[in-house]
């Protein structure tokens, strides 16, 4: 379906995806990845972690995981 665009104003985009009209496809432009061990991504006020062994396997085999070459 066409859509009518009236004015707008954008600020700031961060890391997210800005549309208008219709889309075939949507692709990521940037990947990453991140490896954070047990209670590492919590967030707020007064959180208590009780960990007594932790380890984080970080070993990533297959060495490709989101092909993004293609989408620039």
């Amino acid at each position: 379906m066409p859509a009518i665009i009236g004015p707008i104003c954008i600020n700031s985009v961060g890391g997210g995806v800005v549309n208008f009209g219709d889309s075939f496809y949507l692709s990521p432009k940037s990947s990453s990845k991140s490896s954070s061990g047990s209670g590492g991504g919590n967030t707020g006020d007064f959180i208590i972690v009780n960990n007594i062994v932790s380890a984080t396997n970080s070993i990533d085999p297959d060495l490709n995981d989101q092909n993004i070459v293609g989408n620039n």
